[in-house]
């Protein structure tokens, strides 16, 4: 069955393009949530505007993710936290890198863009992976004083 997305579905497609389905799979889960209407004679125009608007979203995000890596790149997050010689009490977490970013140079980004597998436990300059909206990636330098 030929259906017209109308939101993103990983592995399917994006909003706005017409895809080929299984029948099943349109008629019990794309149809009934929403997420694609049949296509028919004269939702070609439809696809095109969606497409159209689907680019210029992604174009601004890609704008606005490039603006937040240019003004973190180079820079240093520093981050003072409790510790006992090299060790941490407790752990420095994505939220805590987060937060030390936007106060420390303003730039808002999400604690599910960083990449880091476990929580930081021991002082020191960790790099850290930061993938934003619209493909921009960037290694982030964190690095972990003991408070005085």
């Amino acid at each position: 069955m030929k259906v017209l997305l109308r939101t993103d579905i990983e592995g399917v497609g994006k909003r706005g393009d017409i895809m080929e389905v299984a029948d099943g799979f349109a008629r019990n889960h794309l149809l009934p949530a929403g997420k694609a209407i049949k296509a028919s004679e004269g939702v070609e125009e439809q696809a095109g505007a969606m497409r159209r608007s689907r680019d210029l979203r992604d174009a601004r995000d890609r704008e606005s993710s490039e603006t937040v890596a240019k003004a973190l790149v180079g820079n240093e997050i520093i981050i003072r936290a409790r510790a006992q010689g090299e060790r941490l009490f407790g752990s420095v977490s994505a939220a805590d890198v987060v937060r030390h970013v936007e106060e420390q140079y303003g730039a808002v980004i999400d604690r599910k863009d960083l990449v880091l597998a476990d929580p930081i436990k021991s002082v020191g300059q960790y790099d850290v992976r930061v993938e934003l909206v619209g493909g921009v990636v960037f290694e982030l330098t964190v690095q972990i004083q003991p408070e005085d």
